[in-house]
């Protein structure tokens, strides 16, 4: 334990999170043990909105063009859309860009933001606050971001795109410092990590170039970027979400965001409430992972949240029909990596970690970066060499792209409330008077697992008839069996302190402490990927594990 101002403990999650598994996660091409091997011309990972957009306007690129283009995307959930949540409202530009013959109306949305709220909470009573300027909504849709994909995936596969469902990439294949395609993760391994019956090889995949569009925190961008030492002027930083569907017997006619209670002063987040059906309504709170307090749990803060003036009237008599957590980068511009590009490989979308905090945006950012990257992919393919000099385009037509230039604009203003809420709101509107020319310079951050976290005895008392987090992983739809092998790398030694913490960072009940031991149940994990960023190591595992989200 470390010693914080006057002496009060704390946890410095770092000091027991392992480095990344390089060895593993970046191997020579031709190693040792894949079973089957596939050639395509371009291979992308991850079927999000990013990968799918980025394979979608490669095939229109092909088809428009006469040729012919292998095109794979590799996914690890059982189905489309199982792994994907937000929020969601959508600016529809990207799919505009995406689909010019298409109208708003033909689009997988619920329907259009008409009316919008923003409230600051106290434990019992709200104040309605004006719209910030980069949360207005007018002309935005709301949607489902698993519907989304499911829609943009039957594009993508009408366009003879190839869709591989239920198969993790776990490693990056090399040569030299050029990638050339992804292992997967083996199937049917026993607790042990032996092959078992049902037992199936990591297959490997190449192509000329590689697409990482993992989503946020993507362990292969992560690795990427360590191994060819590509760093960013901040370290990036990360949110975790969580996020109930409500079937409701009173109808939401608005969008609700709000900003304080439950959060202490001290920590970044807020929480929302949209309408997706006249019944049915998405409800979550957001909650920035470098907060101070040790015994923070985000689940818990959930269950306070629906008790509130603001929620309640909706929920009562209301069931809870599906519940998931994701986590959500937030470091902004200067948190981007200084090149998201290399030989064979250029990362897309949450992974590049292209998100807007203040305007609570990333969909259409993650789309606009896979329709770049297309664009500039079969550019290079066409050129005959798609090689560090010509992916290299990627990176300047990012930069000068709307994603950029909105990212630059509220460089500072997620960082300014590292500082507490009531000081981070004077800057933030500070920042949006002066369209982010406020304060003239960057603001440094710490990496989250850095910031120290006091420990404080005992924990929050229990909210009656509050969802548990055992509860909330079987509404995730997680079928996960129970004999699979852990695909989290977890510090020797963990102390009972440190173990504690853990169990209220994860929102799934993966961490128990029991008795001052660490207690692990891997098979509730839902991929959120909050303790990679805090605690042990998130790893890809055998295809279709995790959640089977239907409308997150």
């Amino acid at each position: 334990m470390a010693k914080g101002a006057g002496s009060t403990e704390q946890v410095v999650p770092a000091q027991y999170q392992v480095p990344l598994p390089l060895d593993r996660l970046i191997l020579k091409d031709g190693a040792e043990g894949a079973g089957d091997r596939m050639e395509l011309d371009v291979l992308i990972v991850g079927a999000g909105p990013a990968g799918l957009a980025c394979a979608i306007e490669l095939a229109k690129l092909a088809k428009q063009d006469g040729a012919e283009l292998n095109i794979g995307v590799l996914e690890k959930a059982e189905a489309l859309g199982e792994h994907s949540l937000s929020g969601a409202v959508v600016n529809p530009r990207a799919f505009r860009d995406l689909f010019p013959d298409l109208k708003d109306s033909d689009f997988p949305f619920r329907g259009p933001v008409t009316k919008e709220a923003v409230y600051l909470l106290t434990a019992d009573g709200r104040w309605r606050l004006p719209t910030p300027p980069t949360m207005h909504n007018k002309g935005y849709f709301i949607a489902s971001l698993c519907e989304i994909v499911r829609w943009l995936g039957a594009k993508a596969e009408e366009l003879g795109v190839n869709v591989f469902t239920g198969f993790p990439a776990a490693s990056l294949l090399t040569e030299g410092s050029h990638v050339v395609g992804v292992r997967t993760a083996a199937s049917g391994l026993d607790r042990d990590g032996k092959p078992g019956p049902g037992y199936a090889a990591p297959n490997d995949l190449t192509a000329k170039v590689t697409a990482l569009a993992e989503g946020t925190r993507g362990l292969l961008a992560q690795a990427w970027c360590q191994w060819q030492s590509v760093t960013s002027d901040n370290p990036q930083i990360f949110a975790l979400g969580v996020k109930e569907l409500w079937e409701t017997k009173q109808p939401l006619d608005r969008v609700i965001h709000t900003m304080g209670w439950p959060l202490p002063s001290n920590a970044f987040g807020g929480s929302f409430m949209y309408p997706l059906e006249p019944n049915l309504v998405a409800l979550g709170l957001v909650v920035g992972l470098d907060y101070r307090d040790a015994n923070l749990d985000v689940h818990a803060l959930v269950q306070r949240l629906k008790r509130h003036p603001v929620f309640r009237p909706y929920l009562e008599g209301g069931e809870l029909v599906e519940w998931g957590a994701k986590t959500i980068p937030e470091g902004g511009y200067y948190a981007l990596p200084h090149r998201r590009s290399g030989d064979g490989v250029v990362i897309l979308g949450d992974a590049a970690g292209f998100v807007d905090v203040p305007s609570l945006k990333g969909i259409h950012y993650a789309m606009q970066s896979g329709i770049i990257a297309a664009r500039t992919i079969f550019t290079a393919l066409k050129a005959g060499a798609p090689s560090a000099h010509h992916l290299a385009e990627y990176d300047r037509l990012v930069d000068h792209s709307y994603i950029a230039k909105d990212l630059y604009r509220t460089r500072n203003m997620r960082l300014a409330f590292q500082d507490g809420f009531f000081f981070g709101g004077i800057q933030a509107a500070l920042m949006t008077v002066t369209r982010g020319i406020f304060p003239g310079w960057m603001y440094g951050m710490h990496a989250d697992a850095e910031v120290g976290r006091k420990l404080s005895p005992g924990d929050s008392p229990g909210i009656p008839g509050s969802v548990s987090k055992v509860d909330a992983v079987f509404k995730s739809g997680n079928a996960t069996r129970d004999t699979i092998p852990t695909h989290l790398i977890i510090g020797k030694d963990v102390p009972a302190e440190v173990a504690r913490f853990y169990s209220h960072v994860c929102p799934a009940g993966v961490y128990e402490d029991v008795d001052g031991v660490l207690r692990v149940n891997a098979p509730n994990c839902v991929d959120c990927k909050a303790t990679d960023v805090l605690g042990p190591r998130w790893t890809p595992r055998e295809g279709g594990s995790g959640p089977k989200y239907k409308r997150m």
